[in-house]
């Protein structure tokens, strides 16, 4: 018989230890070591023969993908248009965010339009996912099929006997394998059943969505590798106390990894947002200094979102510098340019920065939104309600060019704005920008954006 091992593995990054350890020498997690059994491979136990062959890549046949709609187009634009057959997505987020609410309703729109789906419930009885799955949907799924099950080999049978198109698994943390005598959750039953799940889905071209809870630091639970053998990463975002939620691809495999879904969560589900912009600027107040309107670029859709920046003079030795939405150490750079390059002083101020409706921003066309709200709300002036501003800072204080200015302005017109302050390099590729009901106003440097505003 082969002797079983006891080791230690980490519960935040899959490293294993021969003895406990309070803190893990790869990540440093505290008390994150557990004890584990490890049965190493029989060396008696026969070898797979393998059916395939390596062919020749000009050989192999290509044919078109074939994607499966789910008619909730804010997903379907972050999936890359659709859902692909033998794909296989992570949904992450935190708890309560509404993971299960879309992997739900992912279920019965595509139950209605005639495929076969197996939702597996490990977390909630099946009573409680009917009811759930009644009070977002309108319609009676007829191919819906709902389990509550855990064990792994008690799936994989249901999904061999049923052979479904798309199978849901809700979620990855509760599911164990007999065969590993770590306790549910652990990285040994995490990876190894996600390990075979998607070698399933793969080998029958099933559609599967894995949902997996995340840690503290907002990381998906478990080691990193479970994010390598899935095709589709998807994280929910969005502010603890607030309805909207912004669904990202942080990986994709059959699309890009730049759009994002906007949701808000309603008593019937998650409903689509067809029109951030409107959305992120119903609240803005008026006559107020430190608020700018940016006009920022996710993948192929633009809309518009409102900086609100507080600058103060500290009250301690230290001073502290806070961002909502944005990247501190970018944000203590721009501080830095104003103070260096424009002469304001912000030695001794502290900064708060906020990105209002919980949008996160990559973008970095929103620098000279940030460096004129820091400075308004230092110079304590009010920003024109009808002016927008996009551009990237360096550090010499030049506003550089950002990618597709044209449909930034088009969305800033559509929405009423009068006056768009643009970088000057823009221009010079003499593009086509809609100048009949918006006024551009081409700039070099972060000091002529601030006279452009004094002037408005």
């Amino acid at each position: 018989m082969v002797k079983t091992k006891t080791v230690y593995v980490c519960q935040e990054c899959g490293a294993q230890s021969p003895r406990w350890q309070g803190k893990c020498v790869s990540c440093n997690a505290w008390n994150s070591l557990v004890e584990e059994s490890l049965t190493p491979a029989d060396p008696r136990r026969p070898t797979a023969s393998y059916k395939e062959q390596p062919v020749l890549l000009s050989e192999i046949q290509h044919n078109d993908e074939s994607r499966y709609q789910t008619g909730i187009r804010e997903l379907d634009r972050v999936l890359g248009g659709g859902i692909v057959q033998g794909s296989v997505t992570l949904i992450g987020g935190d708890p309560g965010i509404g993971k299960s609410t879309l992997s739900l309703q992912i279920g019965c729109s595509l139950s209605d339009s005639g495929l076969k789906v197996l939702y597996v419930s490990g977390e909630e009885s099946v009573k409680q996912t009917s009811l759930r799955a009644k009070r977002i949907s309108s319609s009676d799924p007829k191919s819906l099929y709902i389990v509550n099950q855990v064990d792994l080999n008690a799936i994989l049978d249901y999904i061999k006997k049923m052979s479904p198109d798309v199978v849901v698994i809700d979620s990855i943390q509760v599911i164990y394998n007999s065969e590993i005598a770590s306790s549910p959750g652990s990285v040994s039953q995490v990876r190894e059943c996600s390990a075979i799940l998607t070698h399933l889905a793969k080998s029958k071209g099933i559609a599967l969505f894995i949902i997996g809870h995340v840690t503290k630091e907002g990381m998906l639970a478990g080691p990193r590798v479970l994010e390598h053998i899935v095709d589709t990463v998807l994280y929910f975002e969005g502010e603890r106390y607030s309805s909207y939620r912004i669904l990202r691809a942080t990986k994709n495999r059959f699309g890009s990894t730049n759009e994002i879904g906007l949701f808000e969560m309603m008593s019937t589900g998650l409903t689509e947002v067809p029109n951030p912009s409107e959305i992120f600027l119903s609240e803005r107040a008026s006559n107020t200094s430190g608020s700018v309107i940016v006009p920022i670029l996710e993948g192929t859709r633009p809309f518009l979102v409102e900086i609100q920046g507080l600058v103060s003079r500290s009250s301690f030795n230290m001073v502290r510098q806070k961002a909502q939405g944005f990247d501190i150490n970018r944000l203590a750079l721009l501080i830095a340019v104003l103070d260096k390059r424009i002469g304001l002083n912000m030695a001794d101020k502290d900064v708060f920065l906020n990105v209002v409706g919980g949008v996160r921003l990559m973008d970095p066309a929103a620098d000279l939104g940030v460096v004129l709200a820091m400075a308004t709300a230092l110079l304590d002036k009010s920003v024109d309600r009808s002016t927008v501003v996009v551009g990237e800072v360096g550090l010499s204080s030049e506003v550089r060019s950002v990618s597709q200015l044209a449909l930034r302005v088009n969305e800033a017109q559509k929405l009423g704005f009068k006056r768009c302050i643009v970088p000057k390099n823009n221009l010079k590729a003499k593009i086509e920008l809609p100048t009949d009901l918006i006024e551009v106003f081409p700039v070099e440097t972060v000091r002529e954006a601030l006279d452009l505003l004094e002037q408005f």
